[in-house]
């Protein structure tokens, strides 16, 4: 990767600390409605390219973190029907 692909990319997920990959998790979040809303087409591609990286990296680094019950298919099957 050119110096000028990680300059819009950021630092590639698996080189940043356990602290830095959460905040940046943090931020993208934060920003993903308001890139859904009002960014460009590149813009949004962009910000998913980057939030899915994240999030691969996060779920690499934990593999065996906490599911919640709701949070599966099965848990949301078992939810009442909203009405």
């Amino acid at each position: 990767m050119t110096h000028a692909e990680n300059q819009h990319r950021g630092i590639d997920a698996g080189r940043l600390g356990e602290q830095e990959l959460i905040r940046e998790l943090e931020n993208i979040h934060r920003s993903r409605h308001d890139t859904l809303l009002h960014g460009s087409r590149g813009a949004l591609a962009a910000h998913t390219t980057r939030m899915a990286e994240l999030e691969e990296e996060y779920v690499r680094r934990h593999p065996d973190r906490p599911v919640a019950p709701g949070r599966t298919r099965a848990g949301a099957r078992a939810r009442p029907a909203a009405t």
